[in-house]
């Protein structure tokens, strides 16, 4: 004889435990901290939920999820408020709570309910949950957390660009070059996601705001961390390879200023073999500018003139080169 109806029912459903999260969340603000016993059940309450919920959305090795189930759940967290509550209480969360969180937001923000992304739905309906997300990297206790849960919401277009145009965006400039190694790598990663992942929102935010990013931007080009340097222009020659910011990128290798940046960049751009049509294009058309720019520009001061010199004439040869094959 199965026992299994029995186990079952001893099961919470996805409403009943919705809301069992969010009982176990608000009763914790009408404790204390002096009543230290009475908050460490309500933080295990609480946890023991969080757990609930991700054998709910990922089974428990012996029983598979059900699709119904985590489609209702979804629907749950955002009819009760719970998800905004979960952000908010984020802090006071341990690790393994923060874990399954994570791991449980990654699914649960992809389920549809009558073709709609219900979570997606809410997270449009409470933007300042997406800000409270990114200023949490200033909390090296929760930042790589809020950094995944907010990399999840990035693939939705909708919530990227809402990132891109908020005032919050620029704080990723501060928080690519923190001390703490972790963090600093992660809010890069963040920040990489938001410059690639939907190039037509990237091309219209850069449009829009593009002498106020590329000051912030040649900050981190410059910066005294190496790393920083090679990544920032690594992804800066990805973002402007997109079709959509060809203009972008023909307007920003134009200009005179920072110089020895553009040696740089001119180096990603021109002695890459792959180059797409549009870019040997642009390279030919702007050969005679590029060139005129190239043979004025040195080291500076100070500087070690023979390997600047070699790079410059590599360029200067590869522009040529594209020029004359783009003519024929």
């Amino acid at each position: 004889m199965s026992f299994s109806f029995f186990r079952q029912s001893r099961h919470k459903t996805p409403q009943e435990l919705a809301k069992a999260i969010k009982d176990s969340l608000m009763a914790i603000d009408n404790i204390t901290a002096a009543e230290v016993k009475s908050l460490e059940k309500g933080m295990e309450e609480v946890e023991k939920n969080i757990m609930t919920m991700r054998t709910m959305v990922s089974g428990d090795g012996e029983v598979e999820p059900s699709a119904d189930q985590i489609t209702q759940l979804a629907l749950e967290i955002c009819n009760e408020d719970v998800i905004s509550l979960l952000f908010h209480k984020l802090p006071i969360l341990g690790w393994e709570a923060r874990k399954n969180l994570v791991h449980c937001w990654s699914i649960l923000l992809k389920q549809k309910v009558d073709s709609v992304n219900c979570c997606e739905q809410y997270m449009e309906k409470h933007l300042e949950l997406l800000d409270f997300l990114v200023v949490c990297y200033d909390n090296k206790e929760i930042a790589l957390t809020c950094g995944h849960m907010l990399r999840e919401c990035i693939k939705f277009p909708t919530l990227s660009k809402y990132i891109l145009d908020s005032p919050c965006f620029e704080l990723f400039f501060k928080f690519i070059e923190l001390p703490t190694f972790d963090v600093a790598s992660d809010a890069f990663s963040t920040f990489k996601d938001l410059m690639t992942k939907h190039p037509t929102a990237v091309s219209e935010y850069l449009t829009t705001h593009y002498n106020e990013f590329f000051e912030q931007y040649e900050k981190l080009l410059t910066s005294a961390n190496y790393v920083t340097r090679r990544q920032s222009l690594k992804l800066l020659s990805d973002f402007l390879l997109e079709s959509p910011s060809t203009h972008i990128m023909k307007r920003y290798i134009g200009e005179v200023r920072h110089l020895k940046i553009m040696m740089t960049l001119l180096k990603v751009f021109v002695a890459n073999p792959n180059k797409p049509r549009d870019i040997k294009l642009i390279l030919a058309k702007n050969h005679e500018k590029l060139l005129a720019l190239l043979q004025n520009l040195s080291p500076g001061k100070g500087a070690e003139d023979d390997q600047f010199e070699e790079e410059k004439e590599l360029i200067i040869k590869e522009i040529d080169r594209v020029h004359r094959l783009t003519e024929i």
